[in-house]
């Protein structure tokens, strides 16, 4: 393993790291193979508590140079699905409206999250995750950080970085700056063995993803490696429509008849996977990072991933966002020429400036989604014609 450099901003010190999704793990890897004291906390009680997303794209300047950095391309490619990155687009009758991604690439090569996450964990030292640790607050001064748990736990840690997803309860400490609700609201659900309880579903899905595009509304449907598919609805509606809507969630009758009602004249078959669906559905309002977020660099503690710059998932990128940040935060921290408020601060402004570029590029991904000009568009994109996207407001107004 290789010594941290002796004037290293991080030599002798003790990193703690909030969360052990993609972002968190990637961060304690990178800084372990250089010797560092490093701690994970995930509020998971351990390893397989939790069923894990679906399908993930990597791609090249962020996820893959993450894994890359972290000497972990070899288990990659055990791990990833060829042809997972096949998408199929079709109406709300299940007509093929858009087939251009039919053959294999290698250019954003996919892989589940649950074997992601266990690449990861294998890769770290023995007891560097303490799992079923819900972080409660923290005591910062210039010197230290005392994060304290729910059943009371404590520990002092020299660093520590947010990597507790889009509803950080560190976030408030470093600052007051929040998301704003992006007008589309997310359902997601899961079917088991799809190919035995949906086989008409199963065969359109091909061995990929069928994105469904109708009446200003998304569904997205991903076959994983286990033959379970993970899927998504897309629709406006008001941020508190969760709450609001009078839905028991855990009630599949009850969402099947919104279902029907909000998606009306939509073909039964995607009905199907209400019907089969595991219990609860899970509500999720989509939240995008301010485009011009700014606030002072502390000297130990920052964050990394949906914690900093939570963004819609229709431009694909959070996963490789949060990968990347990994890798910036690292090199910065490993610098032999800079002290560790320095490396924050060097850091968290790459990244921010980063992360609004793609966060604007998801917002009109977003936008163009969840509108009637889904289709053209799209068309358009797939035929070669990337710069579409920046001129979707002259486009909007030729469709």
């Amino acid at each position: 393993m290789t010594q941290i450099h002796k004037q290293s901003a991080i030599q002798d010190k003790q990193i703690a790291i909030i969360g052990a999704g993609p972002g968190g793990l990637t961060l304690a890897r990178l800084l372990q193979m250089h010797g560092a004291k490093v701690k994970v906390f995930e509020r998971d009680a351990n390893q397989f508590a939790r069923v894990q997303g679906a399908t993930l794209n990597l791609n090249e300047g962020s996820g893959l140079s993450a894994l890359r950095a972290a000497g972990l391309m070899e288990a990659f490619e055990q791990a990833y699905r060829p042809g997972a990155d096949k998408m199929l687009f079709v109406d709300a009758q299940a007509a093929v409206i858009i087939d251009e991604l039919e053959t294999e690439s290698s250019d954003r090569p996919e892989i589940d999250r649950g074997p992601l996450r266990d690449m990861l964990l294998a890769a770290l030292a023995e007891d560097t995750v303490v799992w079923d640790a819900r972080f409660s607050s923290l005591q910062r001064t210039d010197d230290s950080v005392e994060i304290v748990f729910e059943n009371g736990d404590k520990f002092t840690a020299d660093l520590l970085v947010a990597a507790d997803g889009a509803n950080s309860k560190v976030r408030p400490y470093i600052t007051s700056l929040k998301p704003e609700y992006s007008g589309v609201t997310v359902l997601e659900g899961s079917v088991a063995d799809i190919q035995s309880t949906i086989p008409e579903l199963y065969e359109l899905l091909d061995g990929g993803k069928i994105c469904v595009l109708d009446d200003e509304k998304t569904l997205f449907i991903v076959l994983k490696g286990d033959g379970s598919v993970a899927f998504y609805t897309g629709h406006k509606a008001d941020q508190h429509w969760c709450t609001q809507c009078g839905i028991d969630f855990s009630d599949r009758e009850q969402v099947l008849a919104w279902f029907r009602q909000e998606f009306k004249g939509w073909s039964d078959i995607w009905a199907e996977l209400f019907r089969h669906a595991m219990l609860p559905f899970i509500p999720r309002p989509q939240f995008c990072v301010q485009l011009d977020q700014s606030w002072p660099s502390l000297s130990n503690l920052t964050m990394l991933g949906d914690a900093a710059h939570v963004m819609p998932p229709y431009a694909g990128e959070g996963v490789n966002m949060a990968m990347q940040d990994a890798l910036v935060l690292a090199n910065q921290l490993l610098d032999p020429a800079t002290d560790m408020r320095t490396a924050i601060t060097a850091y968290e402004a790459e990244m921010r400036e980063r992360n609004a570029q793609t966060a604007a590029e998801t917002l009109k991904f977003t936008e163009i989604f969840h509108s009637y000009e889904a289709v053209p568009f799209f068309r358009e994109f797939f035929s070669g014609n990337q710069d579409v996207l920046l001129q979707k407001d002259s486009y909007r107004e030729a469709a």
